[in-house]
């Protein structure tokens, strides 16, 4: 998973052709911490996306421009543009992520 520490890195990977998985998060978040054990096994069954970690608090003008209203969320981008969100304040299951992200393959 990549974690962008400036706004230019992360514009770059957005910008990118590959179809991305934005993980919007904090540390702080019950549900994020609920689902960080199950994120590298995520990653290995989704290849051909990138994962990345967005920090809604470091990232707080990002998180507000693409309407996050609650984290942990997930948003495919390919190509620069959103093309799909599971975007809510609920917890989410490892289930429910790649029942998501099987939709974006």
């Amino acid at each position: 998973m990549i974690t962008p520490t400036s706004y230019e890195a992360l514009a770059k990977l957005i910008e990118t052709e590959d179809k991305l998985v934005l993980f919007f998060t904090a540390d702080w978040c019950p549900d994020c911490q609920f689902i960080y054990p199950v994120m590298p096994e995520l990653e290995a069954e989704n290849t051909g996306m990138t994962f990345v970690r967005v920090n809604r608090d470091q990232f707080i003008e990002v998180a507000q421009e693409w309407h996050i209203l609650g984290i942990p969320s997930f948003v495919v981008v390919e190509k620069g543009k959103e093309v799909g969100r599971l975007v809510n304040k609920l917890r989410k299951t490892k289930a429910e992520i790649n029942a998501f992200l099987a939709v974006y393959h």
